[in-house]
């Protein structure tokens, strides 16, 4: 379906369709699809086995495969699709199903997913300098994500707390409010992430701080004083301590040091 070319290597639409709408194939694709559903519901027809996805699923299909896809009967089906070249590698890294359907069951991972799609087809869609590599680039970008979940699998409630802690690395952090935005208590919550992490969840904030940190100090000319408010930690004294139990020196012995030495 897709010439092995250039700005050939991706194709995309995006659909909203009613019951009636089918695609059969009795013979297959030379190409992989992938779908991101906003909406209603589709569903996909191999071997006899009839799957289904919906609102904030990713569908991933090989080439080759005999298929039929569509609608499911009694609703619509609101989604973007993409057509891709086996040049992206990145494959290999998910499971080797015929069809792989992998729900995104926290609002930052769809909230991503869907700017990655809508970049996808408005790149195909422009067609501007660079467009199939820039695509080529986003649907990368997809799989790496669904092959990170399969990888470490998490709880999506902790997923999500993550994403907030480092989105707010600079902000104050209360577990309260973490606890109210994903629907837990706090005490639930807190139990849940150390138990699915290891940490807790304000060591986790802390121990992402400190790495970062790490790298702003080792990479930049900003002063160990600037890098700690740059992380979030309003206290200088209580970085310097994060920091030399993390790497065992303060952090401005940690910025004079030679590179060879870390």
């Amino acid at each position: 379906m897709i010439k092995e070319q250039g700005a050939n290597a991706v194709i995309a639409g995006h659909f909203n369709q009613s019951d009636t709408y089918f695609i059969k194939r009795p013979g297959g694709m030379s190409d992989w699809l992938i779908t991101y559903t906003l909406d209603g519901s589709g569903y996909f027809l191999i071997d006899g086995e009839e799957r289904f996805c919906q609102a904030g699923e990713v569908t991933l299909m090989q080439p080759g495969v005999p298929h039929q896809y569509g609608t499911r009967k009694g609703g619509h089906w609101n989604f973007i699709w993409a057509h891709f070249t086996s040049r992206i590698t990145e494959t290999s890294l998910l499971p080797g199903e015929q069809l792989l359907i992998h729900a995104l069951d926290n609002e930052s991972a769809r909230k991503r997913a869907g700017r990655a799609f809508q970049r996808i087809l408005s790149d195909a869609i422009e067609q501007s300098a660079f467009w199939g590599e820039l695509c080529e680039n986003t649907i990368r970008e997809v799989i790496l994500l669904l092959a990170q979940r399969y990888a470490k699998p998490l709880d999506p409630r902790i997923e999500e707390v993550r994403y907030l802690l480092s989105s707010r690395m600079r902000e104050p952090v209360r577990i309260e409010d973490l606890a109210q935005e994903i629907g837990l208590s706090p005490s639930r919550l807190s139990h849940l992430y150390k138990e699915s992490t290891g940490m807790s969840i304000i060591d986790s904030l802390n121990d992402m701080r400190i790495r970062q940190a790490a790298v702003l100090l080792e990479h930049t000319g900003r002063q160990a004083s600037e890098v700690a408010a740059d992380v979030g930690f309003e206290n200088y004294n209580h970085f310097a301590n994060q920091f030399r139990k993390r790497f065992g020196v303060n952090p401005r012995s940690y910025k004079n040091a030679p590179r060879d030495s870390r």
